[in-house]
């Protein structure tokens, strides 16, 4: 989780921030001082986007502390009034932890839901040092220039469409379906030259049937023909009981 140290805090999502939708995101804490360590962090959110969830992944060698404030303007989100979000995410590090100098420690956040009317979130954050040094990373930003101490801001995305992406069962649907129509369709061509063989087997089965049928009913009437060839042959040979020699 440790690296070298850059630059002021700053924060980033882990693939897109889309509005309207949820995102995980990474605040980046560099220590720039040569004789502190960094031992506490406090982002504070936009109060005037709030957003209801906030869930902080486990940092080894941290404590989190996630402070909730009254809204003065109820939200609704999937359907329920929200009264309270998250004002605040503090870490504090315990025992001899805390970001050294020359390294940075990243405190990841699960956030939603992201506004659909905005195009960043700015979340001021304060640093302690273990010397009781605080850097206040408060600044807005501003067009053209950068400010001495600028807050992180979380830049947010287009929406797709419909709001949100395609979950991934139906996608893994999709193609399971794709592919078992293309197996059914890869069978019944099977199944259609499968029958279109038996069907030419049969055919040429039936006409080797008729021929040989032929060639038998031809040899018969040639046999049958050569007998009666024969007799008519044999009476005309054969001398009639009348006939004598002449004395």
């Amino acid at each position: 989780m440790a690296g070298p140290a850059l630059a002021h805090v700053g924060v980033q999502p882990v693939g897109e921030a889309a509005k309207g939708g949820y995102a995980t995101v990474n605040f980046k804490v560099p220590n720039e001082r040569d004789d502190a360590s960094t031992v506490k962090l406090e982002v504070n959110f936009p109060t005037e986007h709030p957003l209801a969830s906030v869930a902080p992944q486990t940092v080894p060698g941290w404590k989190i502390v996630v402070t909730k404030s009254k809204l003065a303007k109820p939200i609704e989100m999937h359907g329920k009034q929200i009264t309270e979000a998250v004002s605040k995410v503090t870490w504090t590090a315990t025992g001899d932890g805390g970001v050294a100098p020359g390294y940075f420690q990243q405190f990841p956040l699960s956030i939603g839901q992201l506004p659909e009317n905005a195009d960043q979130l700015v979340f001021k954050t304060l640093q302690t040092y273990d010397n009781d040094e605080v850097v206040r990373w408060i600044d807005a930003p501003v067009e053209g220039a950068e400010p001495e101490s600028p807050a992180p801001v979380l830049t947010l995305t287009a929406a797709s469409e419909d709001g949100h992406g395609a979950p991934a069962g139906d996608k893994a649907g999709d193609d399971a379906k794709g592919g078992a129509d293309h197996a059914k369709g890869g069978a019944d061509h099977a199944s259609d030259e499968s029958a279109g063989d038996h069907a030419s087997s049969a055919a040429s089965s039936d006409s080797s049937d008729g021929t040989a049928r032929g060639l038998g009913i031809a040899g018969i009437v040639i046999g049958i023909a050569g007998v009666a060839y024969g007799v008519l042959a044999g009476r005309r040979r054969t001398p009639s009981s009348t006939d004598t020699p002449a004395s």
